[in-house]
């Protein structure tokens, strides 16, 4: 993890706006300056221009950064109204961001570890990244498994298994296993070194203490509300075993065991 890296406020053009699924869009966005070194886990503050209730940022988790076209990618859900008017951003529109900010996910010294990494919902936005990374970094044991609640709402499954293995789930079945992502068999079936884990917080906490259980080591990005990104709010306070911490500034990304009733 790197905290303290360098902060940029940047207007970036829109070169895609794909709706990928009916409340989920991907955003490629570009700038001409060379990107700085982000990590896998790091988020964005998004301005939303042209509307007056949604005058604060909103974040979003950094789905994937392309280098060589110095495009960052950003999956979003439609949530609220700010949400929804960037639903509408079309091709050579431009989007203001702060970035990177937040964390990142650490890495095994062991390249021969056995790694899986849990998406829920939107919260697979993040693992992608990390994916590649992994792959990047010459981690040979990736595997994905990826949940939501029916086949419509799996995202982004074939960009997974590019960079590994990937199971699914979802509640009713429709596609993968049948039923929540912490029941799925390959927890029962595998042994793991090292678990990634980013979605909704019950599915977070149940990863958290199987991997406690099974004595793996743990890391999760949390998906708290926030409203500045650099910790003077306070509105994304979590509790962790050194106190209240700012999920904006000393995560989004934590080490499972540092935080309090999981």
């Amino acid at each position: 993890m790197m905290r303290n890296m360098q902060k940029y406020i940047s207007d970036f053009e829109v070169i895609e706006n794909i709706k990928i699924s009916p409340q989920n869009f991907l955003l490629k966005i570009q700038r001409k300056e060379k990107l700085p070194k982000i990590l896998a886990g790091q988020f964005v503050m998004v301005r939303v221009d042209g509307i007056s209730d949604a005058f604060l940022r909103r974040p979003a988790s950094i789905n994937f950064v392309n280098y060589q076209k110095n495009e960052i990618h950003l999956l979003i859900q439609i949530v609220g109204k700010g949400t929804e008017k960037l639903s509408l951003l079309k091709k050579s529109d431009l989007l203001n961001i702060i970035f990177p900010l937040g964390n990142g996910f650490s890495f095994p010294k062991n390249k021969n570890a056995n790694l899986l990494i849990v998406g829920g919902g939107v919260g697979v936005a993040p693992l992608l990244f990390l994916g590649y990374n992994l792959k990047n970094k010459a981690f040979k044991n990736i595997n994905f498994l990826i949940g939501a609640r029916n086949k419509n709402e799996l995202l982004l499954i074939d960009e997974f298994e590019k960079y590994g293995k990937t199971c699914l789930t979802t509640d009713d079945g429709s596609a993968g296993e049948c039923g929540l992502v912490s029941e799925h068999s390959i927890l029962q079936n595998q042994k793991f070194d090292f678990i990634y884990a980013c979605g909704p917080l019950p599915m977070i906490r149940a990863i958290a203490q199987y991997s406690e259980n099974q004595n793996i080591e743990c890391e999760v990005s949390l998906e708290n509300k926030m409203a500045c990104g650099f910790g003077a709010c306070l509105c994304c306070a979590t509790a962790t075993t050194e106190g209240n911490v700012c999920v904006c500034t000393e995560g989004a990304v934590f080490n499972s065991k540092m935080l309090v009733d999981f």
